[in-house]
């Protein structure tokens, strides 16, 4: 079907089309009763603005917003924490009508083509950039673009870029000083991808805390967030002369997973091995025993990271801000070291 036009809605009601466009866009020069009623026959036509000639005019924006992943695609169906967050994305849009563009890419070399194509064709207005990595040349590229952008991560690193940070160091520090609590002296951290700040920051962390607590034993092997990494990763640890008595995971499918092969490899789950998860979800709490884990309002974080860039686009000032720190949640997967 063709799409209705400002013609069409005239025509319906029998107005100019200067007072439609009036009408349609908020202005002065017709009546409220005028305005109703034009408003009212737009939606029975089926009528919706056209963004990308609006995005052409001075000032002119598409209606949409971007954001790029470079994680493995056949996670992302599944991590809670990616769903959350878009879900605290899209939340914060809905009010106002504005898309989220969603996009997978294989390498940050891809990301930055995405990204260059969306503002060569006006595809969205701003973007939320995630997974801060260390020495990243995304932020000076967003300095060239003209595509406003609001950071998931930093402040360090976020070059200039208003972005919504956590201290991860904190709640990594807490976790080691429980465990430690807990009698374990060999424990592994299982972490993401080690170029990104946020690993970075919680290796520092992680070591820092074990020291502090004279642990016999605290190094950080990198994995790549899925199930099936999070599971081979394990496997290798509980096979070792000596393993450890505890694993930390940087989020929650490599912890289900690692507690999968923890009972088929017969390690008691948490009398001789305690596990955490990074990033409490549903799926922390279904399985048997529930791991402990870290809790975070992340689909707060989105919504407000969908708020920052609004306000960027609207012409505000904005400053970067730091969210609530996480908390550990302890359940049935950690407990005292029985010897």
């Amino acid at each position: 079907m063709r799409r209705p036009t400002i013609m069409d809605i005239a025509k319906a009601a029998g107005v100019s089309k200067g007072a439609v466009s009036y009408a349609l866009n908020g202005r002065p020069g017709v009546s409220e009763s005028t305005r109703a009623r034009i408003l009212s026959i737009a939606s029975d036509l089926g009528w919706a603005p056209n963004n990308p000639a609006r995005a052409l005019a001075p000032g002119g924006r598409v209606g949409a917003i971007g954001m790029v992943v470079d994680r493995p695609a056949r996670s992302l169906g599944i991590e809670p924490f990616f769903m959350q967050l878009v879900s605290g994305v899209e939340t914060e849009l809905a009010s106002s009508g504005i898309d989220l563009m969603l996009q997978v890419a294989e390498n940050v070399e891809a990301e930055l083509a995405v990204y260059r194509r969306w503002a060569a064709e006006r595809r969205v207005d701003g973007v939320i950039m995630v997974d801060l990595r260390v020495a990243d040349p995304r932020p000076e590229a967003m300095g060239v673009l003209p595509l406003p952008a609001v950071v998931l991560g930093g402040p360090e690193g976020a070059g200039g870029l208003p972005c919504l940070y956590t201290d991860d160091g904190a709640s990594v520090r807490e976790v080691v000083h429980y465990l430690a609590a807990l009698g374990h002296r060999r424990i592994v951290r299982v972490a993401g991808p080690e170029d990104f700040v946020h690993t970075h920051d919680r290796t520092e962390a992680f070591q820092q805390a074990a020291r502090r607590a004279g642990l016999e034993e605290a190094r950080t092997v990198h994995a790549d967030y899925t199930g099936e990494a999070g599971g081979r990763t394990t496997r290798r640890l509980l096979a070792a002369a000596e393993p450890p008595t505890a694993v930390v995971y940087d989020n929650d499918l490599m912890a289900v997973a690692g507690l999968g092969v923890a009972a088929e490899m017969g390690v008691e789950v948490p009398s001789q091995l305690s596990i955490v998860a990074w990033d409490d979800s549903a799926l922390c709490r279904l399985v048997r025993p529930s791991l402990s884990a870290i809790s975070r309002d992340v689909v707060s974080h989105g919504r407000r990271a969908a708020a920052m860039l609004n306000a960027v686009l609207a012409g505000k000032d904005v400053a970067s801000e730091e969210t609530p720190l996480g908390e550990l949640q302890p359940r049935g997967s950690t407990g005292p070291l029985v010897l």
